[in-house]
């Protein structure tokens, strides 16, 4: 649990009733009916709800160690199911607590989000208000997981030039667990049963130099980092809502989601109101297709000069395996089998720490045949020889999937918006051909606190200044100081602004780097799909290194991609074998996934009528979201009552954060929202 820098005041009535309101029930694993209960192992009823660890008395007092004011002057926009998603009937009936005024915190800076990026963020600020300020600067993180990086996955290969940047080559001497040195490495075109040698792009090249890493690990050991700074970090709070300055119409900080709401929109006996916390920036690292990012790039048209984000799914298993087939440092990496010729993505395979293995797959959502399953294409990977020469006598440890961003720099949207940026993968830095995007999300962060901080710098000095001109001249009289005092008038606020981050970011090494390699995955859009691909990558990254003079564009959603399902055949996945390849609901019960039964739903459709999206849906594609799920969410049952045949239903309780969802689905009618703080995945070893 990640401690705070004490303070002197004492936590509100209103934190208190929160830090009760943490300690939920278990919860078990929705079984979706359409599979017999057979088919869930033993193991699924062990899939409950970790306890929640209460927070600890320091962060009761920092985290309310200004005075709370009521949100009066303000106008909130929400990203998550409320009572405003109730019907009418429902609204008409509400509890007033679902409406009352909520208690406000005043900090620095806020950070929502609480993976690489933001953390880089907020340890940058730090270090600079340490180095070259008061030290008094407030630097809140908040995060959805119930401890931080529970909800962090990726393959990893980390490339380590941020956190050289950020520490310094000593982070060495101390570095998160499991890290290890990429020692050898190989990239293999795979036919059915075949692993063929081919050359690897320079980006591609890591023996050496790089390093594979438990990307969840790394995200704990900088949140240590952070608080030793004197970072605020608060693990299982959603941020729900963005605050709006009602003269400016800026962004003026944000709100967590209530808690203890019942899926029919009422008040329970663990309710407690959310909380705003209003900051003069708030930097949004959400992670891949955040849900308040959504919201700002449309009300400050943040991509009106930029392509569409286009996106794959990755999907991840850690593995423990015997020593005779286990390679320290190794990492291979896999075009081809299982994959059709025009579908993007790949394998990868990398052997780290103690005797353990990430095995996993990508796949680009811009493909078309609606019966595609990445989830069972993962599965034909580790069919392979290649792959399952190493799993078949270890075992699976973990489980994850998560989306991730592939549209490179033309489809970064604008960077800066009033009150606040974008940093991470949330603007979406991936680097592609290097299959890497946490050094690039964390040199973000850096870069957008670097701004901050000297905005903060500026705005202080300004201040200060007005007030030395004030008393100066005498205006004010000292009885009508006191008065002001004691009524608490303070300076209007102002939004920061945040614009010369994006030029920073444009003369640094992450631009050049997503400059060199703009062409290189919208190359494999075009009719020749992988083979044209691979020729026009190669030419590009060993010839010509990004200098043509033009640029590829991403020219629709991967959701428009997405072709009816008469144009295909359904695809007839082979059975799992329990050793080597898994069902869905197996794969689910090692995510450790948790949400509350009693709570409202969390995947939004319009009215959350579910018959309308099936219309919409069923008919053309034909159970898409089935398919496109990694985690049994969306299923649709047969029922004669239905004019269609078929009943659509949502088991969220499965739900692993991916956002493919809200990415893939043709009709894009589901709005992946924040469920309560510490719901989802509580992921081990990712």
């Amino acid at each position: 649990m990640i401690r705070t820098t004490p303070t002197t005041s004492a936590a509100s009535p209103a934190l208190r009733t929160l830090r009760k309101a943490l300690l939920r029930p278990t919860m078990t694993l929705s079984v979706p009916s359409t599979r017999a209960a057979s088919t869930l192992r033993s193991n699924n009823n062990s899939n409950s709800r970790s306890t929640r660890k209460q927070l600890t008395s320091t962060r009761q007092q920092s985290i309310f160690s200004r005075p709370s004011t009521a949100s009066t002057s303000s106008l909130t926009h929400r990203t998550f199911a409320s009572i405003a998603d109730a019907t009418p009937e429902q609204q008409a009936e509400a509890d007033p607590l679902l409406t009352e005024p909520r208690e406000a915190d005043e900090v620095d800076v806020a950070i929502v989000g609480g993976g690489p990026a933001g953390l880089a963020a907020a340890i940058r600020l730090k270090q600079l208000d340490n180095e070259h300020g008061s030290g008094e600067l407030r630097v809140v993180v908040l995060e959805k997981a119930p401890e931080m990086g529970a909800h962090t996955l990726s393959g990893a290969v980390l490339e380590p030039r941020a956190l050289d940047e950020l520490f310094g080559p000593e982070w060495r001497d101390e570095p998160p667990e499991a890290i290890t040195l990429v020692k050898n490495e190989t990239m293999r075109y795979l036919t059915k049963s075949a692993a063929i040698p081919i050359p690897e792009p320079p980006q591609m090249h890591n023996a050496g130099k790089n390093y594979i890493v438990s990307l969840n690990l790394v995200v704990k050991w900088l949140a240590e980092k952070a608080e030793e700074l004197g970072v605020e970090i608060y693990p299982g709070f959603s941020v729900s809502e963005l605050v709006y300055d009602e003269e400016t119409g800026a962004v003026k900080g944000i709100a967590t989601n209530d808690m203890g709401v019942s899926k029919n929109f009422e008040p329970k006996d663990n309710f407690q109101r959310g909380m705003e916390f209003h900051a003069k920036a708030t930097l949004l690292a959400e992670g891949c297709h955040g849900s308040l990012t959504k919201q700002v790039i449309k009300n400050f048209n943040l991509r009106k000069e930029s392509d569409p984000q286009t996106y794959g799914i990755g999907i991840k298993e850690v593995w423990e395996v015997p020593e005779e087939v286990w390679d320290e440092g190794f990492v291979a990496h896999t075009m081809g089998h299982p994959l059709s010729y025009n579908t993007y993505g790949g394998g990868f395979m990398y052997h780290f720490g103690e005797r353990l293995v990430s095995v996993g797959l990508v796949v680009g959502l811009d493909y078309a045949n609606p019966y595609i399953s990445p989830y069972q294409e993962f599965q034909n990977l580790k069919r392979h020889p290649f792959y399952k020469r190493v799993l078949e006598k270890g075992k699976c440890v973990s489980y994850g999937a998560r989306a991730l961003n592939e549209g490179g720099l033309q489809s970064i949207p604008k960077l800066s918006f009033p009150g606040g940026a974008l940093i991470g993968c949330t603007a979406g830095f991936l680097n592609v051909p290097k299959i890497k995007g946490t050094h690039t999300a964390m040199k973000s962060g850096m870069l957008a606190a670097e701004a901050a901080f000297a905005e903060l710098q500026k705005a202080a000095a300004e201040t200060e200044e007005a007030a030395e001109e004030e008393e100066s001249a005498e205006e004010t009289s000292e009885e009508a100081a006191e008065e002001e005092e004691e009524d608490g008038a303070s300076a209007p606020w102002k939004p920061l602004s945040l614009e010369s981050y994006e030029q920073s970011l444009k003369d640094s090494w992450v631009y050049k780097e997503l400059y060199e390699v703009r062409n290189v995955r919208p190359s494999f859009n075009t009719r020749l799909g992988l083979f044209a691909g691979v020729a026009w990558s190669g030419l590009d990254t060993l010839l010509f290194k990004g200098r043509v003079p033009f640029t590829f564009h991403n020219k629709v959603t991967d959701a428009a991609h997405t072709q009816d399902a008469s144009k295909f055949k359904p695809i007839d996945y082979p059975k799992p074998d329990g050793v080597v390849t898994f069902d869905l609901l197996t794969s689910v019960s090692r995510t450790g996934t948790n949400h509350d039964d009693d709570e409202p739903c969390h995947l939004r459709v319009p009215e959350q009528d579910l018959d309308r999206h099936a219309k919409a849906a069923w008919p053309k594609y034909k159970g898409v979201e089935q398919r496109f799920c990694p985690a049994g969410v969306y299923e649709y049952i047969p029922d004669e009552t239905k004019e269609l045949g078929v009943r659509f239903q949502i088991n969220s309780q499965n739900c692993i954060h991916c956002k493919t969802c809200d990415i893939k689905v043709p009709t894009q009618d589901i709005n992946w929202t924040v469920p309560e703080g510490g719901d989802g995945p509580k992921y081990y070893m990712t």
